[in-house]
């Protein structure tokens, strides 16, 4: 690997022409559910760093090759054991830094099953209104979140199950 300026940055490239392979970037995506059921909002409370002890939605990272809504419901399922479905994107946040992550949050419709935490990664689970989130310690960015998804101005970004790519695994959101 050699540093080379590619599109105006400078970049780690392969050597060799002929391999090709250059070096975009670090990069990380995280997913969040707000799931709702009877006007409750589905929070967990960290057991790791992180954020440890304060509570937030569900979530996660996607995987390599993982569709990203396969993602965010894998991740409620996994901290809490609730079964939900995505129904659309409800906000975005870009934080560029070492590892640029990028984080999206999906708004989920609840399907079944009592919140459970999973006691590695959430050690308490549960929907709460938000007059009860109000005494505990909520996240910012959650608190942030939540009011995005109730105060939205639209319906956000939903799946569009009319693929652009027929037969492909990409997931199509739109306005």
């Amino acid at each position: 690997m050699e540093s080379r300026t590619i599109d105006g940055v400078e970049r780690r490239a392969c050597m060799s022409e002929a391999c090709g392979a250059i070096h975009w970037g670090n990069y990380s995506i995280g997913v969040g559910a707000l799931v709702r059921r009877d006007g409750k909002i589905l929070l967990v409370r960290r057991a790791q760093e992180p954020g440890k002890g304060n509570w937030t939605i569900p979530g996660g990272y996607i995987e390599q090759l993982e569709p990203i809504g396969e993602t965010v419901v894998r991740e409620v399922v996994e901290e809490t054991g609730v079964q939900s479905r995505v129904v659309g994107i409800v906000a975005l946040r870009d934080q560029p830094r070492g590892v640029h992550n990028v984080y999206i949050a999906f708004e989920m419709e609840y399907i079944e099953g009592e919140p459970v935490p999973d006691g590695v990664e959430v050690d308490a689970a549960g929907f709460y209104s938000l007059e009860e989130q109000r005494s505990m310690p909520v996240a910012g960015f959650t608190e942030w979140l939540i009011d995005a998804s109730l105060n939205k101005k639209s319906d956000g970004m939903r799946k569009d199950e009319r693929q652009a790519s027929p037969g492909s695994a990409n997931e199509f959101y739109r306005l």
